[in-house]
């Protein structure tokens, strides 16, 4: 296999990055700065070392370049997002706003643009992972799973599910999950974008950009019998938005 770089750990449990970008010197200072924060990190050069890396071990976070040869970041992140239960966090050239949306819209947990700070770019990790670890409980006699009935669809909150009315699972993203319990748990009360930051902890977004309505119009596609008119999630115009749990039901 060519232009793959991996750090191993040798001592105990570690989360496993992947990074994906084809500049070797941001490559191997990324690897070799992540892995100095604890973490067990691999390097790849473009989609087919991606995929081979992937063959041997799903990791828990992935960092994707937009801008590869061949198969861009853009089409990666559908293919990851399709196939492995991962956090994504897409890297963008500085104005590519368009490139962050489509990324968003695939179902990239977050973004970050180059060229970035170490620390902040490590806080954006951190933040992605922490959403996407299952809340540790008091152990408890064995129970029927907590519910939340949303619209059609049914939301485990111990298991972070989502099921449709046939039973199905749906796939959600970590900041999908945290978006509809934040709704779930707080019926027929307008959230407005800013509640809805404080409330997810993802104080790194501008309340203002579109980061919050393209993951709610995501959410809306996946639970809305008609998405272009949404009655479970609803906009309240010029408040933020609101969740009726008697709707769609």
């Amino acid at each position: 296999m060519t232009n793959v770089s991996c750090r191993f750990a040798m001592m105990g449990e570690r989360e496993t990055l992947l990074v994906v970008d084809d500049d070797t010197q941001v490559r191997e200072m990324l690897v070799d700065y992540l892995s100095s924060q604890g973490y067990r990190v691999h390097g790849a050069a473009d989609g087919e070392s991606m995929r081979a890396l992937l063959q041997a071990e799903t990791p828990a976070l992935v960092l994707l370049d937009i801008t590869l040869p061949g198969e861009d970041g853009l089409s990666l992140a559908r293919y990851l997002r399709e196939r492995h239960d991962t956090g994504i966090i897409m890297v963008t050239a500085s104005g590519e706003v368009i490139d962050r949306i489509i990324g968003l819209e695939i179902g990239a947990d977050d973004y970050v643009a180059k060229p970035f700070d170490t620390r902040e770019l490590l806080a954006r990790i951190k933040s992605v992972l922490r959403r996407a670890r299952p809340a540790v409980a008091p152990t408890a006699p064995a129970a029927e799973p907590e519910q939340i009935r949303i619209g059609p669809c049914r939301l485990h909150l111990d298991s972070r599910r989502l099921f449709d009315a046939d039973g199905m699972e749906i796939a959600l993203t970590s900041m999908e999950f945290d978006l509809l319990r934040i709704f779930g748990t707080r019926p027929n009360r307008v959230l407005s974008r800013d509640q809805i930051l404080q409330l997810t902890q993802n104080r790194d977004w501008d309340p203002f950009d579109r980061s919050i309505d393209i993951r709610i119009a995501r959410l809306r596609r996946k639970i809305e019998p008609d998405p272009s008119k949404p009655q479970v999630i609803r906009t309240v115009r010029g408040a933020g938005y609101m969740f009726v749990p008697t709707a769609a039901v």
